[in-house]
């Protein structure tokens, strides 16, 4: 598990060679403001030992925030990730390390008959149960407890420093949100107890629609609502008087602002207030923001793709650079993710955070 020392000692090693501000405020001390991705590439040997590498030298370059789930890449990633940080020339305990749960996930690789697999390893083993199941998505506590237990087994870890339930707007294609809401609140206390039996030190939602979209958008979930279905786990549940729910993480790049632009979100100590973005409600309630899609899963690392009079305001010598840095430049946002299994783009997205980020004034003019 990440520690305050080795994480303050982490920043003290490699903090001169970064601009202002790259190391942030996270979970027990402070990590690096670009993360490292696991999320695509093929589930094959060659990928494999390519992203192993990268992660590896990343960890060893000044990134210390890593991301996986148990679904990416067939369950590769994270064991990926558990091998490069034992490979790493760096402390377990200066890396935090972050993994998902909530898609069924596949074993190495995709089998010729994907809902045959789903059914046969999940269902008729009675890992989960037919009614828990929306597609291939589930929140139901035994499989999360599994998926967690996977996840540290897989990882080869013995503590997850955050844990994301993943995608949960997805079980509203199924359910009412109120039901959602509902079953968020069983998971977290699930989360809780494993918190208590420390196997994580903290958890979260990892999002793609349900804090960009509008209040009244089909993918909508209220974040007031999520904190609030946690608390009441932490007070039922939780080791002490409060709760483990620390993180948020959502797509948030230059052409997928919405977390900054739409207000949507109730302030937390007002239900009747005039609604505010995502970011400004995390920031008020306290909560790390990570951008997932920083680099537009590699769309925007094409010259051209960011607007001229954005891309004119960023720092960075290539667009890709410039594209993490304006994700890593909006209020409340802790780090920014991007993904490579290629070591020059690796070196590309450490040498971003030698450039400084926009302040608060000059990232709110971008949009006036």
């Amino acid at each position: 598990m990440a520690t305050r020392d080795a994480l303050w000692g982490y920043r003290d090693a490699f903090g001169d060679a970064f601009g202002r501000t790259y190391f942030r405020r996270f979970g027990p001390g402070v990590a690096s403001s670009v993360g490292l991705g696991t999320y695509l590439g093929e589930p094959t040997d060659p990928v494999d030992d390519d992203l192993r590498e990268v992660v590896r030298l990343g960890i060893e370059s000044g990134m210390n925030q890593v991301d996986t789930a148990a679904n990416y890449r067939c369950g590769r990633s994270e064991r990926v990730v558990g091998e490069a940080i034992r490979d790493a020339s760096v402390d377990r305990e200066a890396v935090v390390v972050a993994t998902k749960g909530g898609f069924l996930p596949f074993d190495e690789e995709r089998p010729d008959d994907p809902a045959a697999y789903l059914r046969e390893r999940f269902v008729e083993s009675g890992i989960v149960g037919p009614a828990d199941l929306v597609g291939a998505h589930c929140l139901a506590p035994g499989f999360l407890e599994w998926s967690l237990d996977r996840s540290l087994d897989r990882l080869d870890v013995e503590t997850v420093d955050c844990y994301y339930v993943h995608n949960p707007e997805t079980q509203l294609e199924a359910r009412s949100r109120d039901a959602v809401y509902d079953a968020l609140e069983v998971a977290f206390e699930t989360l809780e107890r494993r918190r208590s039996a420390g196997d994580l030190g903290a958890y979260g939602v990892a999002t793609w629609d349900a804090f960009r979209v509008a209040e009244d958008g089909e993918a909508f979930l209220s974040l007031r609502e999520v904190l609030s279905r946690a608390e009441a786990a932490g007070e039922a549940i939780g080791p002490d008087d409060d709760h483990g729910f620390a993180a948020v993480q959502l797509p948030f790049n230059v052409h997928m602002a919405d977390a900054f632009t739409r207000a949507n979100q109730r302030p937390p100590d007002d239900p009747d207030g005039e609604p505010i973005s995502t970011l400004a409600f995390a920031h008020e309630a306290g909560l790390s923001v990570v951008t997932s899609a920083s680099v537009g899963q590699g769309e925007l690392a094409a010259a051209g793709s960011i607007p001229a009079g954005i891309d004119a305001r960023l720092s960075g010598d290539t667009p890709a650079q410039r594209a993490l840095n304006f994700a890593r430049s909006a209020p409340g946002v802790t780090c920014s993710l991007v993904g490579t299994t290629d070591i020059d783009h690796l070196r590309e997205n450490v040498a971003a955070g030698t450039f400084d980020p926009l302040g608060a004034s000059a990232f709110d003019a971008v949009f006036e």
